[in-house]
């Protein structure tokens, strides 16, 4: 590992049994996939503590962005359960519509600048043109109004449009003359969600995965967190530094197998992780994961290539002053551990 990381080092080149059964060969980044891990999690609870400086031994986790080692506790995630899901009315096609909307544009500035114009935002009283027009009002004023987390894709080809907002405006407005959401709300299956969701003009895997994500959140659906994933192309880069060969599987394969033996690869490297108050880390977060090691690894592994052939790291990290008042979603009984803190 390069000398500019401070995680600790081993010198075990054995593939562990579960893997290696599957005919897996591993590379030294997959032993820090698990201390990055460890790591980030002390990073969280050392900042839900107080400490505002010194959360951190680690170089490159202390210049860089990274995301929470569980996405639901990412600040966008934390903003979208409390001010936008758990907020407002309950029914099925309000919530739909709150959550696909904030996640089309991923920025809490936006949703509080739409929020300050219209008031409670919801779908019995959507307009395309006023909402196209406050749009509109924004981006001349200066304000992004998408967030630079992922790339939205424009929509020309599907709508005729000028601008990207209204092709995203015209989707939303499709799925729900679809009724799109009463037939997530029947899905019986995480996978048949994501399956309804990917079917509309715009949405890739990665996008519907980030969706029917968000949607579980909330209380119109109930789907295991381990039932299904779709791994995107950070994760596909991570996986790519972690393993030498998968042998027959496929990058979701090895996302199950991570998520269904971490306790015993913790345990191998002497680790102790902090859970989420006894929650493991589930499907998405090991599929995130692999995402924030393949740009961890740009500097500690420097030698280890992914498939983008990325060599950097874009995002430097900023304190960011205002503190965050974790909530999860109540049917996971968790916020009762917060409340004792």
């Amino acid at each position: 590992m390069s000398q500019e990381s401070l995680l600790p080092i081993i010198d075990d080149k054995r593939t562990p049994y579960a893997f290696s059964k599957h005919a897996i060969e591993t590379s030294e980044v997959f032993d820090t996939y698990w201390r990055f891990a460890v790591e980030r999690q002390a990073v969280f609870f050392n900042r839900l503590a107080g400490n505002k400086f010194s959360i951190t031994d680690d170089p490159i986790l202390s210049t860089y962005k990274f995301t929470n080692a569980y996405r639901v506790s990412d600040r966008v995630s934390q903003y979208l359960i409390r001010n936008v899901i758990y907020s407002g009315v309950q029914s099925a096609a309000e919530v739909f519509f709150r959550v696909i909307l904030f996640k089309t544009f991923n920025k809490i500035e936006t949703w509080e600048s739409l929020e300050k114009e219209i008031g409670e935002i919801r779908y019995d009283d959507f307009s395309f043109d006023r909402y196209n027009n406050l749009f509109l009002k924004l981006m001349r004023s200066g304000q992004a109004i998408y967030s630079a987390a992922y790339m939205m894709p424009s929509g020309h080809k599907s709508f005729t449009v000028n601008k990207k907002h209204q092709a995203h405006l015209m989707l939303l407005s499709q799925m729900m003359n679809d009724d799109l959401p009463t037939k997530i709300v029947n899905s019986k299956t995480m996978e048949e969600a994501f399956n309804l969701i990917r079917a509309y003009p715009m949405i890739g895997d990665f996008l519907a995965y980030q969706y029917v994500t968000d949607l579980n959140y909330s209380n119109i659906v109930d789907f295991s967190e381990m039932e299904f994933t779709v791994p995107g192309p950070g994760a596909k880069d991570g996986i790519r530094k972690c393993f030498v060969s998968l042998g027959e599987l496929k990058e979701a394969d090895i996302i199950k197998l991570m998520a269904e033996h971490q306790d015993e690869e913790f345990n191998r490297l002497g680790l102790e992780f902090q859970s989420l108050w006894g929650r493991p880390l589930q499907l998405i977060d090991v599929q995130n994961l692999f995402c924030e090691v393949d740009k961890y690894s740009r500097v500690a592994h420097p030698n280890i290539s992914g498939i983008s052939g990325r060599k950097k790291i874009k995002q430097k990290f900023r304190m960011n002053p205002s503190l965050i008042e974790y909530w999860y979603p109540p049917k996971w009984g968790l916020n009762e551990q917060l409340s004792k803190l």
